[in-house]
């Protein structure tokens, strides 16, 4: 087979992406790109917008996990803590999706291991007419996700990733968040959802992030790291 023939080399970069605000991407956005920096490898995380700013800071809580701000980057901060397209609007001032693209890529190319961190859910709008699903299918990355572990998980995983699927994003695998296993629901969901999703589940518990490191020494001691491409 020539070179021209050749499989191409699957993407080193991925998104990490939630089936709502507050599941956790940041901790395991935190977690993946620490880990893989301790592997020593040039992981960036890329927020493309972070609004509820301050106090909210996903890129600096990424970077003080690392203990390093080359560990992530943001493009726009906007202080409303609203789905982008309304944070911008309230604040008055312009958010071009087409910016955030061109940055997301860039940012890509200028690490040997890039992963995207949604805002919200898949559905969040995030400028004009576009919404978060967009910019991971125009990046063509494959895509993690995060949920909760709890009562109600199995319809929010199962329609994120058959949302995800549509848009033919890869699927590399569900975290289930701060999982304790203490209910008959967080005991059974983790298969529920692998069965109906056809998806591989891993579970991640509750981690002590008064220092933000924890992510990192959470992650690399609870999840398998074949879970992401590299």
């Amino acid at each position: 087979m020539s070179d021209a023939d050749a499989e191409p080399a699957p993407p080193a970069g991925f998104a990490v992406v939630g089936t709502d605000t507050g599941v956790g991407k940041t901790v395991v956005t935190a977690g993946l790109v620490g880990a893989l920096r301790a592997d020593g490898e040039d992981a960036r995380a890329v927020k493309p917008c972070q609004t509820g700013y301050p106090p909210d800071d996903d890129a600096g809580f990424v970077a003080e996990a690392c203990g390093t701000d080359a560990a992530a980057t943001c493009l726009r901060r906007l202080e409303p803590a609203l789905a982008p397209t309304v944070a911008a609007r309230e604040a008055g001032v312009d958010l071009s999706y087409d910016e955030l693209l061109a940055g997301c890529r860039d940012a890509l190319s200028g690490a040997e291991r890039g992963v995207v961190e949604g805002i919200g859910g898949l559905r969040v709008p995030l400028a004009g007419d576009r919404e978060v699903i967009d910019l991971v299918a125009d990046l063509d990355l494959p895509a993690v996700v995060v949920a909760r572990s709890g009562l109600g998980t199995i319809n929010h995983t199962t329609l994120t990733v058959a949302a995800l699927r549509s848009r033919d994003v890869p699927v590399l695998g569900v975290v289930l968040n701060e999982y304790e296993g203490a209910t008959v629901a967080e005991r059974t969901n983790p298969g529920v959802v692998a069965d109906l999703a056809e998806v591989t589940v891993e579970t991640l518990p509750p981690l002590d992030l008064s220092d933000p490191a924890g992510a990192v020494a959470g992650i690399r001691e609870h999840l398998d790291l074949s879970l992401v491409p590299g």
